[in-house]
């Protein structure tokens, strides 16, 4: 085989990130800098899991808040990455396969069995399949597309995000219903269809910013609004939940709207 053929066999993304377990830890020579990072990893994944198991048991609530949970160590693993220096192509293809089983298999099971089982046939499956769908297919897009990435916006609604959002809305309803049943099937598959087709959009959100002082000096508005939203569940727990996941999903949506009149307007 010739050293293009050779070159073309190997995988190349994402090129800018270096393997860092080829350095060790001068304390523990035999565990590397991102085995760290990779245990909150598998802990988001294990979440994930321990959600599709509670939503086939019946326990919607329970699988609810291990997707909360799983999101949390979604957040820690990177962090924690950062400051280790950790990060690694493992890494990567370990947190987007957590992330499948977290942000897609468990949010499409849990409105599988939460409401879209009763739909005739196999409506119910093939709606619940869109978000996992949507998240492999909006996770691999982002793995090929991390040149140059700097993290201050994502293209495409995030899979935590549609997640978050699906376990807000469903905590809701757990604890404060709205609709009769069949009407909830049809909001739930609106709701389901919708953020699937988020996913693999074009329409750009915002990273959450870090809780620094430069943040609050670089975007004081957007900071104020998060830590209002967050005040906000804290009070309201999970009408706010969703309504804040809500808002942030329709101010990326007025925001790509708005840049796109713009491009059409300049030109």
């Amino acid at each position: 085989m010739s050293d293009t053929g050779k070159q073309r066999a190997q995988k190349r993304y994402p090129p800018f990130l270096k393997n860092g377990s080829k350095e060790r830890s001068s304390l523990f020579p035999a565990v590397s800098r991102s085995f760290v990072p990779s245990v909150f990893t598998v802990m988001n994944m294990v979440c994930g899991y321990v959600a599709i198991v509670m939503s086939g048991q019946g326990s919607f609530v329970a699988a609810c808040w291990f997707i909360i949970l799983a999101a949390f160590f979604d957040t820690i693993d990177g962090f924690v990455a950062r400051i280790t220096n950790g990060t690694s192509d493992f890494g990567v293809e370990l947190d987007s396969l957590s992330d499948l089983v977290s942000f897609g298999a468990a949010p499409a099971y849990l409105v599988y069995k939460f409401g879209l089982e009763g739909l005739p046939g196999i409506t119910g499956i093939c709606v619940s399949s869109l978000l996992m769908i949507g998240s492999g297919l909006r996770l691999a897009r982002f793995n090929i597309s991390m040149i140059g990435y700097d993290k201050e916006s994502f293209s495409g609604l995030p899979t935590p995000a549609q997640a978050l959002t699906i376990t807000g809305f469903v905590l809701w309803m757990i604890g404060d219903p709205l609709f009769p049943p069949a009407l909830m099937q049809m909001v739930l598959a609106g709701l389901s269809t919708a953020l699937a087709l988020l996913m693999v959009s074009k329409v750009n959100y915002d990273a959450l910013p870090k809780p620094t002082v430069d943040s609050f000096r670089r975007k004081p508005l957007q900071m104020a609004l998060y830590i209002g939203a967050m005040s906000s569940v804290l009070l309201f727990h999970s009408k706010a939940f969703f309504l804040a996941m809500l808002l942030y999903i329709l101010l990326g949506i007025a925001r790509s709207l708005t840049l796109l009149w713009r491009r059409q307007w300049q030109t």
